[in-house]
């Protein structure tokens, strides 16, 4: 399938905070965006975007050949799947944008292949923050011809892909670098910790070490949270972030692959869960570790 701006439409299945943000970027980009989402305000805020809203998942397959899910949970993403293959719509190609379990990645696959579609798994690398200013990378996997067709759309809300193979891969490839966000996410609230206690200015901190060799690209989008503890609105919440968590750990253990460092962070976000933190912003674990910040 070729995608051509002129005349085609996009649509998005779930406006929340990463599917609203490749909405508004899209749109902006000169796409024609078609979205559905159950949430009356979240469909009112998009359209005052320039998204045209859907009344059904139906109604975005009929009119899109290209149908991004950005969805929140399992039972969303499988009934999602089920509603897209009962729209008697034209071949579509179907991105499945969310990070979850490779098996329910892989029956999302075949329950829309089976419909006539072609499913791509292909996970958003980055937060809300960084969608909203199309600082994302992505990791598409599967048909490589339908992949290749992207490459325009993909250009609309993102800086770039990697084409990571096979149908699954892209859900692999997002698994490690969550490991890693995880690891860094903590590692930069410790560094905080200990610049706060030398009596440093959190901010400069943020800014010496955010442009030296011990920067990451998580110190750099959540150094700043911490230095005033500002977790609202969160560019990923912590109650989401635990459903990743559960993933990567489940996804290692049936490697048979030790991650110490991994496992070492895990009490830390479990411990921001049981003080209420499960809105705010993963960037918290530094006051669930002590943290002050310059309130």
């Amino acid at each position: 399938m070729t995608i051509t701006k002129s005349k085609d439409s996009v649509g998005i299945v779930g406006l929340g905070i990463m599917g609203g943000a490749f909405a508004k970027n899209l749109v902006a980009s000169g796409w024609k965006v078609i979205g559905y989402d159950v949430s009356g305000p979240r469909c009112e805020e998009l359209a005052k975007a320039g998204v045209t809203i859907a009344k059904s998942v139906a109604e975005v397959c009929a009119t899109a050949p290209v149908v991004m899910t950005s969805l929140p949970s399992l039972k969303a993403i499988d009934t999602v799947a089920k509603e897209i293959a009962a729209s008697k719509a034209p071949p579509r190609i179907v991105m499945e944008m969310s990070t979850i379990p490779l098996e329910d990645k892989e029956k999302f696959g075949k329950t829309v292949a089976a419909a006539g579609h072609t499913p791509i798994d292909c996970p958003v690398s980055g937060t809300g923050a960084q969608a909203e200013t199309r600082d994302l990378v992505l990791y598409p996997s599967g048909d490589p011809a339908a992949i290749a067709s992207l490459k325009d759309v993909i250009a609309g809300f993102t800086r770039g892909y990697y084409d990571v193979g096979a149908y699954g891969n892209g859900s692999k490839m997002k698994y490690i670098a969550n490991h890693l966000v995880a690891i860094h996410n903590v590692a930069s609230a410790e560094a905080m910790i200990l610049a706060e206690q030398a009596g440093l200015d959190l901010d400069v901190v943020v800014k010496c070490i955010g442009d030296g060799a011990g920067a990451s690209r998580m110190f750099q989008m959540r150094a700043p949270l911490m230095a005033h503890g500002a977790y609202e609105p969160a560019t990923m919440k912590m109650s989401i972030w635990q459903k990743d968590m559960d993933t990567i750990r489940d996804f290692a253990r049936a490697l048979k692959v030790d991650t110490p460092l991994f496992d070492a962070t895990r009490p830390i976000y479990d411990q921001g869960l049981k003080q209420g933190r499960d809105n705010e912003d993963t960037a918290s674990v530094f006051s669930v570790m002590g943290g002050k910040g310059k309130k």
